[in-house]
């Protein structure tokens, strides 16, 4: 029997910034006799040797031919060209964009202008703007022509382009990317290339192990449209890195030890956030990986704390509140954060409150931008000892005075998936820590508190409730995963994989006759269910109707002719039926699968032997 544990994935879209800001030049102090004089070259500012170094380490990245900037920066021309526009969006930290304010712990690859690096750009625009020593200025900065860190192991790109309107509101188009790998695969990075970089405003990869989002897809191998995307998952594998694009972004290596599996049979589903540019444009996006010969030796996760039931901001409220707090029932070590909302998000704070009760900003933004939504990866890992809580309060500006608010007069807005909706998410990525006497995965422990805490929020939650039977299950508490999985089937009564998966339990407790009935209910809702097939053969020859067994059996194994289990399973049934010949046949494939099945070669030499002596 086949456990089940869906991890349901509904994320907003975010971006790593990555580039180490220089610093500017000092001068030394000059007497009073000195400062009333003409300004000497040395003490002017000019671009050569103050402004380049700042620019080049903050702007180019973006602003140059190929990304997204709406002009390139790479010459003392071209910046003097917007020198204003560059001092007044300097000044008001509109650039470069950087979101948090500063807190006790620092991220990694921090992109913002200091205090005194802002005045040498206002300073020089007021000094006319001069250009200085060719001999002051710095090497260009120097980008990659092709992939960024290098030549790649293997390509993958969407089968066709997606046709993007001149015109309209913005568009959410999901690629399937098909990985073609024969057996598994260990990533230390990927890269992502989504298209036309002045269209494409972000985009995430969600790995997809069961191939389920082929359902969605439209024919001819085009995608599918959708904000709201949710991959399944019917083994305990929870998300465990962000894979995620936004101008700007350098490719992140994993490190030592955190590289992520891929499986055959493995989809990277695209989800993309285009706009329109005024002209048709066709967007056809492919990803480089980068494999390693390392598997992973630590396992993190990615944990989403969400409030999203709270969010129902009346027009006119300029400090609508949403918090949750979670408190954690295992040491952990926190790695990146990404928090989330859109347009009427304000002031967006995280922060851990420790057993000792002290409280520390884990990030805190308090001029919150959708346009410039970011993942954030700590310099160092953030030790968060066992009974931390940690809290979100967000903050949410629903009035005329918020510029960045979509409706006007304001409107009554709630929680979806529209730009135009609100969200009231944060995402951390975490290591936990394996606890001192219990052999248990400290990731399910994780997992099952989280489940328990959005239950407690909201008991109707569907995912949670999902989950916390799949987990229960998955350590024998049988008992205590059946009502589990029956109020999961009150909210959603014709889910395929809970109807499987509560099948599986019910055969565990031996009522054998309510679970063919869910198997029944999951392949009306999806025919072409591999387990559900297999489940449905297997209840069916637990009761002695081989016939009926082998029917099932055949369904899976025309399904996924791959799998050893389903070719022994239709031989075993087979061979009840009398139909040694073909029941051979299937255990030799078994066989041929996976030379080491011990039940195929079992069965096999069982058969021959009562073969021969006919």
């Amino acid at each position: 029997m086949r456990r089940n544990l869906r991890l349901i994935l509904d994320m907003g879209a975010v971006c790593a910034f990555s580039l180490t800001t220089l610093g500017i030049v000092t001068h030394p102090v000059v007497s009073e006799h000195e400062s009333r004089s003409p300004a000497t070259a040395a003490q002017q500012i000019t671009f050569n040797r103050d402004i380049a170094p700042i620019i080049f380490a903050n702007c180019s990245v973006c602003h140059r031919p190929g990304e997204a900037g709406p002009f390139p920066l790479l010459n003392y021309e071209q910046v003097k060209k917007h020198a204003r526009q560059i001092a007044t969006v300097t000044a008001s930290k509109y650039m470069p964009p950087w979101l948090p304010e500063p807190g006790p712990y620092k991220f990694a690859d921090e992109r913002s202008l200091t205090s005194a690096q802002i005045l040498t750009i206002r300073k020089w625009v007021d000094g006319g703007e001069l250009e200085g020593n060719s001999a002051d200025l710095p090497p260009q900065p120097k980008f990659a022509s092709d992939w960024q860190i290098g030549k790649p192991d293997m390509v993958v790109s969407a089968d066709r382009a997606f046709a993007l309107p001149a015109s309209g509101t913005d568009q959410y188009w999901n690629f399937i990317l098909r990985v073609p790998i024969s057996e598994t695969h260990w990533l230390r990075a990927v890269e992502i290339r989504p298209g036309d970089k002045r269209i494409v405003h972000h985009a995430n990869i969600l790995v997809d192990r069961m191939e389920a989002a082929r359902q969605m897809e439209h024919e001819g191998g085009a995608g599918f449209a959708g904000m709201d995307l949710r991959i399944e998952s019917e083994a305990f594998d929870p998300d465990s890195h962000f894979l995620f694009w936004k101008p700007g972004t350098v490719p992140y290596v994993y490190p030592e030890g955190m590289s992520l599996r891929l499986d055959k049979g493995t989809d990277l589903v695209l989800n993309t956030h285009l706009q329109p540019s005024g002209k048709p444009e066709m967007v056809q996006p492919s990803v480089a990986l980068y494999f390693t010969d390392k598997p992973a030796t630590l396992h993190p996760m990615l944990l989403q704390m969400e409030n999203d039931a709270a969010l129902d901001i009346p027009p006119g409220a300029k400090r609508f509140l949403v918090g949750d707090d979670f408190k954690l029932p295992i040491d952990a070590d926190l790695l990146a954060i990404y928090p989330h909302a859109h347009y009427l998000g304000k002031d967006l704070d995280a922060f851990a409150i420790f057993p000792n009760g002290t409280r520390k900003d884990l990030i805190h933004i308090k001029q919150w931008n959708l346009n410039w939504q970011a993942v954030y990866r700590y310099e160092r890992p953030v030790a968060l000892p066992k009974g931390t809580t940690i809290s979100m309060r967000y903050v949410y500006d629903n009035s005329e005075d918020n510029i960045a608010n979509p409706n006007h007069p304001p409107q009554r807005v709630t929680a979806g998936n529209r730009s135009s909706d609100e969200m009231a998410h944060l995402w951390l990525q975490v290591l936990p820590h394996k606890q001192a006497g219990n052999s248990e995965d400290p990731r399910r422990l994780l997992q099952e508190a989280l489940a328990r805490h959005d239950l407690d929020k909201n008991p109707a939650n569907f995912e949670a409730r999902y989950n916390l039977a799949a987990l229960l299950q998955a350590r024998g508490n049988v008992a205590e995963a059946l009502p589990q999985y029956a109020k999961a089937l009150q909210i959603r009564p014709e889910d395929a994989l809970a109807n499987n998966a509560y099948a599986g339990a019910l055969m565990s407790a031996g009522r054998l006759d309510e679970a063919i009935q869910r198997l029944m209910t999951a392949l009306k809702s999806r025919p072409s269910y591999f387990d559900a097939h297999y489940n449905l053969g297997n209840v069916l020859a637990m009761r002695g109707d081989f016939p009926h067994a082998v029917a099932q059996f055949r369904a899976a194994v025309e399904i996924n002719p791959e799998d050893a289990n389903a070719q022994t399973n239709l031989g075993s049934a087979l061979a009840q039926v009398g139909q040694l010949s073909e029941a051979k046949l299937h255990f030799e494939r078994a066989l041929e699968i996976n030379p080491n099945h011990h039940l195929a070669r079992e069965n096999l030499q069982e058969l021959q032997q009562e073969m021969s002596s006919h």
